[in-house]
């Protein structure tokens, strides 16, 4: 009798198991996320500085040459950290002559473009102060030198000593208290001036982070880094003393040589592509000795589709200057981009015991949720998926298993809804974020009542960001691609998610 009725209960856990669900796991603890994940970056390239955030003489902008539409916009975003000035700019990239009365214009070696230096480290600062977030700075490890990276530390945090006081002399009587600084920006790559070898890195690192913090010793350092054990390795058993975070990119549409953008369901294909690179780094950090959390993962530049700029590499042949323009054609930036950026998101999530930071790539114009213009700014589809990850989550982690079908195209597939779970401290409210990447059909979802300690009521309350179809987007004049409050029936314990769409459902 009791061997039939575990036959039973196998029968009926494996119907329940059948249908699309998500469970919340017993037993697992939830998670405090850090709001960090919902960082920005931005990096002086094309429009990104110069028209784009920082544009002196536009009506729009502020008696400090900042537009005052995209600082309200990015306040909406509730955009804790950004990280600047690049990104491959930084590699040779020269702080000092970004300061002061006098700018110097220079040669930009890596976008080749004379860069004008009137948007400099205290304009940053200062720009950060009236968003609200805090600023991250990314040093010069390619041309730099490692006491130039600690000079520059003590222009922004100490009022002693050579550079201290040039801040003061500068009209900055305050300390500008910057805590993050990552050494270095893809120094691992050939593209990158100033590249290291594997040898070369842990070294450069070590030396650079016991200078820093020796002008300042409560520093949160980030070092270049991949997820990849052949380079990050050798840096953490050379470094890893000295490192609060390693910082690695992902860029999963290749475009920078070829505008191309690949299509919708080709997109969805690519969304698995974040787990991978987290979790080949945290198997790094865990050999290294680093798996108790005490390095974190700084996933400090990510976006869907990489920056259209043929040739970066190509030096003899230069660049195709107008080919940059392609990056700010609105139609690009579809439903992939904002479904993409949400299984991103919850992907971090997952992972937030260790993923502690994340910075989209960039905050404005080229691939940015935000394009602006001379007459104001256009909010794509990307804007939205990040507002509502910022301002609907609860600040818990609640770790779930989902089984739904698989989404297949070609010979790739992937799992067609993408949840994650959040709660309060009391575990009385919850928040599910859901992705449904299926380019036409609805999803149903069983949702987990029972173990939220809820009765399944016959509706529930969600805010749903989707388009007239998969490929749609916002441009200028014609915004119509928002979040939408809505009411999704409950039908034995199921909800339905509209295709293409990003939904947070309460309860």
């Amino acid at each position: 009798m009791k061997k039939l009725l575990t036959i039973i209960m196998l029968c009926l856990s494996h119907a329940l198991w059948a249908q699309n669900a998500t469970y919340i796991q017993t037993g697992a603890k939830k998670v405090k996320f850090n709001p960090m994940l919902f960082g920005q970056f931005i990096e002086h390239f094309d429009r990104q500085i110069y028209g784009g955030i920082y544009q002196p003489g536009n009506p729009l902008s502020d008696e400090d040459g900042f537009r005052k539409d995209v600082i309200e916009a990015v306040r909406a975003l509730r955009v804790p950290i950004v990280r600047w000035p690049g990104g491959c700019f930084v590699s040779s990239y020269h702080w000092y002559y970004g300061v002061g009365p006098e700018r110097t214009p220079v040669w930009d070696k890596t976008w080749q473009v004379e860069e004008p230096n009137t948007f400099g480290t205290d304009e940053f600062i200062k720009w950060c102060r009236k968003v609200g977030c805090e600023p991250y700075i990314c040093t010069n490890a390619g041309t730099g030198t490692m006491e130039e990276m600690s000079d520059w530390v003590e222009y922004c945090n100490l009022n002693v000593g050579k550079w201290g006081r040039q801040r003061i002399a500068n009209g900055y009587a305050e300390p500008h208290n910057v805590r993050y600084w990552s050494i270095g920006n893809e120094n691992w790559g050939g593209h990158e001036l100033g590249a290291k070898t594997v040898e070369e890195w842990g070294h450069l690192v070590c030396e650079s982070a016991k200078l820093m913090l020796s002008v300042q010793k409560d520093l949160k350092l980030f070092a270049a880094a991949l997820p990849d054990r052949g380079w990050t390795l050798p840096l953490l058993k050379t470094a890893g003393q000295w490192l609060d975070y390693v910082s690695i990119h992902g860029y999963w549409d290749p475009q920078y040589a070829v505008h191309n953008p690949s299509s919708y369901i080709d997109c969805m294909m690519m969304c698995d592509g974040p787990e991978e690179s987290i979790s080949r780094t945290i198997d790094v950090l865990k050999e290294a000795g680093y798996g108790n959390g005490k390095i974190k993962i700084a996933f400090d530049e990510w976006n869907l589709r990489n920056w259209h700029h043929p040739v970066l590499g190509g030096y003899r042949q230069g660049f195709d200057y107008e080919a940059r323009r392609k990056n700010d054609i609105a139609s690009v930036y579809t439903m992939a981009d904002a479904v993409f950026s949400a299984c991103f998101l919850n992907t971090c999530l997952r992972h937030a015991d260790i993923v502690d930071i994340a910075c989209y790539s960039p905050i404005v114009n080229v691939r940015g949720p935000l394009f602006v213009y001379p007459e104001g700014i256009l909010r794509r589809t990307t804007y939205y998926a990040l507002w509502m990850y910022a301002n609907e989550l609860l600040p818990y982690v609640v770790p779930t298993h989902t089984t739904v079908p698989e989404l297949q195209h070609g010979n790739k597939k992937t799992a067609v809804l993408d949840v994650v779970l959040t709660t309060d401290e009391a575990s009385q409210n919850y928040v599910y974020a859901i992705a449904n990447k299926d380019p036409q059909q609805d999803v149903s979802l069983a949702l987990d009542f029972q173990r939220m300690g809820k009765k399944a009521p016959k509706k529930v309350r969600a805010l749903i960001l989707s388009g007239n179809g998969p490929d749609d987007y916002n441009d200028i004049g014609n915004e119509h691609v928002k979040p939408q409050e809505q009411q999704l029936p409950v039908k034995d314990g199921q909800i339905t998610l509209p295709p293409h769409s990003i939904s947070m459902v309460y309860l």
